[in-house]
């Protein structure tokens, strides 16, 4: 009798545990395991004027066909010009005098200029080279 009701007392307590975490992000599936929801959100349209230091300026624009964009830039004091941009992901590349080159969306502390730290929507090419679309901090 002993036994039995020791073994009563172990599967007791090993059902007594914590029930499984279904807040949030997931519904409870009939199995009892949770099915995890899964964001797809639409492309960020990046379209418009973004706002560097010091003359720089990105223009972003539609070219024809969908994820295809006309980027025209000033990316310092004397250099500027007009390039084909390909949506990749949440990137554009393009080709600057023959240098694959990415826009990525970051905040103005990644860009590592100064008069933009602080800005929230931003895309960068590099540290030293990023447009913020909130305009320049003084």
């Amino acid at each position: 009798m002993k036994a039995l009701t020791l073994l009563a007392t172990v599967a007791l307590a090993a059902c007594s545990g914590p029930a499984p975490d279904t807040s949030g992000d997931g519904n409870m599936t009939s199995a009892g395991s949770i099915e995890r929801k899964t964001t797809t959100s639409a492309p960020r349209d990046y379209t418009g004027r973004w706002i560097g230091v010091e003359g720089m300026v990105l223009d972003i624009a539609h070219a024809g066909a969908p994820g295809h964009y006309d980027l025209t830039m000033q990316w310092d004091l004397d250099h500027k010009g007009t390039f084909d941009g390909t949506a990749n992901g949440r990137t554009i590349t393009f080709i600057r005098n023959d240098i694959p080159e990415t826009l990525r969306p970051t905040d103005g502390d990644a860009t590592e200029l100064k008069y933009l730290s602080g800005k929230t929507d931003c895309l960068t090419v590099k540290p030293g080279e990023g447009y913020c679309r909130d305009g320049l901090s003084r």
